[in-house]
């Protein structure tokens, strides 16, 4: 009988061939997350040197920047360090001592600014007023009442 005429059975079947599994890659496995070696990173070297780029500083960090680095500033023989905002306000003071009026207007209008409240209170509502004195009551009466004796 030849292995034609044999019947057929589950053991017979041919078997599913399972590969093996390589315990060190090969230089020359290529695919899916193995790139050629000359393409690979090298050791020690980042994927990206140059970094991401640090982008564009908006006009109020710019300002705060120049306006906060240090000069400086000779007064009474003495040489100081100061902002450039403090250099730019001692000669604003020292122009409008000198009479220009450009300067000793900017000058007051700034100290009124800084003297001067933010606004006018907003008036309040009369719902809202009349909810504050209805607590303010109850408040006082509250106190009132701790202090006497009883």
């Amino acid at each position: 009988m030849s292995s034609k005429d044999k019947p057929t059975s589950e053991n017979d079947k041919p078997r599913r061939v399972l590969r093996t599994r390589r315990s060190t890659p090969s230089e020359d496995d290529v695919g899916y997350g193995k790139p050629p070696r000359a393409h690979q990173f090298k050791a020690g070297q980042s994927g990206n040197p140059k970094g991401r780029p640090k982008g564009v500083k908006s006009r109020e960090t710019i300002l705060r920047e120049v306006s906060n680095r240090k000069i400086s500033f000779h007064q009474d023989g003495t040489i100081r360090k100061i902002t450039c905002l403090e250099g730019v306000i001692y000669k604003i003071v020292e122009k409008s001592l000198k009479g220009d009026t450009r300067s000793a207007t900017l000058l007051l209008s700034q100290l009124a600014a800084i003297a001067s409240p933010t606004g006018p209170e907003p008036e309040m509502n009369p719902d809202d007023k009349a909810v504050l004195d209805a607590y303010l009551q109850t408040f006082q009466s509250k106190l009132d009442d701790k202090k006497s004796p009883k």
